[in-house]
């Protein structure tokens, strides 16, 4: 006969494998959907205010006011980027078939570079066997070739692409509504089960979220501010499918610091090669001091600041998470790299992290003071007012009365 305390411990060995199993089995589920998932997840923590206003406006139907969120989110932020991207493949359809007629032609544009290049210069590339242009315009045939090799199959199978996303798109609305319905009571479930002490398990949530909502809104921010920057440039000096390159333009802006210079530098650089000095020198100065100044003075307020790491650290994870988790990683990598420093932090100065937690739950504490203290003071505004209109209408029955 086994022991009592061999027994229990033997049950408490079983339910956790037991538990861990079915955990690696649930997340194995929700692999395949895993983007709709975390986006539905980045998308519930950036509107909880809003969905918060919303409760206070109908707090006995949060059924409808999560609805309400959801149609915001729907039609001011998907249904806009849903239709600037139907306007993206136009142009970029249109960009491609230029390139495939000839009409754009990177061979003849390099060949005018290279003949304006100084003598020192040519010969020392000459030297390098870096000019043989022959050789390189079939490096570049070759690369077309494969690059419609890729292109054709995803074409054939457009319709399951598409289908796909629709899937994808349908799972992330269906779960975001019940997230903004929940995701507060969710969220205390999720962080009564984890087995930390209080103080980490707050630590680590709040640094979860806060990153999340910087990286999110700030990476955004700056991203359509340099597309948006870029693109008025572009078409001050006449470069066709504008729309096209700065969207482009704002997807290596999530890059830190050399994002979208890998648009407007090879294209200023054109501009020299061909004589164009001066629009060269406009682009030039605009990248530098317009585009550039806007990646070096907001990505720092809206991003470094809130997560509280240097930007060299931002810049790497940012990469890392790219190349690891696709577009979903200019979230991923800075969120991985936030927990990892405040993981270690509570490790190695467990005393500092709770000083600085102390210290956030004055401010929280005080912000909620200074909140009720401003509700209570449109109840009272309200209720004055009501109160006069009730006044005016007594005095004119009572008018009307002695009349």
């Amino acid at each position: 006969m086994i022991p009592l305390d061999n027994y229990r411990g033997l049950q408490r060995k079983t339910f956790l494998l037991i538990l861990i199993l079915v955990t690696i089995a649930f997340v194995a589920i929700l692999l395949p959907f895993y983007g709709a998932v975390f986006w539905a997840v980045v998308l519930a923590l950036l509107f909880t205010p809003l969905q918060r206003r919303a409760l206070r406006a109908m707090p006995r139907r949060p059924n409808l006011a999560a609805l309400c969120t959801l149609s915001f989110i729907l039609f001011l932020v998907i249904l806009p980027v849903t239709l600037i991207s139907a306007s993206l493949v136009r142009q970029a359809t249109s960009v491609y078939s230029r390139i495939r007629s000839r009409e754009i032609d990177f061979g003849h544009y390099l060949e005018q570079m290279i003949g304006l290049l100084p003598d020192w210069l040519h010969d020392q590339l000459q030297q390098a066997d870096l000019l043989d242009l022959g050789g390189l315009q079939e490096r570049l045939g070759e690369s077309a070739a494969q690059f419609g090799q890729y292109i054709a199959p995803q074409a054939i199978n457009i319709g399951q692409i598409t289908l796909s996303f629709l899937v994808s798109f349908g799972i992330m609305l269906y779960l975001l509504f019940f997230l903004l319905r929940d995701g507060r009571q969710l969220a205390l479930k999720i962080s009564h089960a984890i087995p930390l002490a209080e103080e980490q398990k707050h630590h680590l949530l709040k640094k979860f979220a806060t990153v999340i909502r910087a990286t999110v809104k700030g990476n955004i921010a700056v991203a359509a501010t340099q597309g948006a920057l870029g693109g008025v440039i572009l078409w001050v000096l006449g470069i066709q499918g504008v729309l096209f390159w700065s969207v482009v333009m704002a997807f290596l802006s999530l890059l830190p610091a050399v994002g979208a210079a890998l648009i407007w530098g090879p294209i200023a650089l054109y501009f020299l090669a061909t004589g164009a000095v001066w629009q060269g020198i406009v682009l030039i100065a605009w990248g530098i001091l317009v585009i550039g100044l806007v990646d070096n003075v907001l990505r720092p307020i809206l991003v470094g600041k809130d997560t509280k790491m240097p930007d060299y650290v931002v810049l790497i994870t940012t990469l890392g998470g790219l190349s690891v988790f696709g577009i979903n990683g200019f979230v991923i990598g800075p969120l991985v790299a936030a927990l990892f420093i405040a993981a270690w932090d509570l490790f190695a100065s467990p005393e500092k992290v709770a000083a600085e937690e102390a210290q956030d739950a004055a401010l929280e504490a005080q912000a909620m003071v200074e909140a009720e203290d401003k509700a209570r003071q449109r109840a009272e505004k309200k209720e004055a007012a009501q109160e006069k209109v009730g006044d005016v209408v007594a005095g004119g029955g009572k008018a009307a009365a002695g009349t």
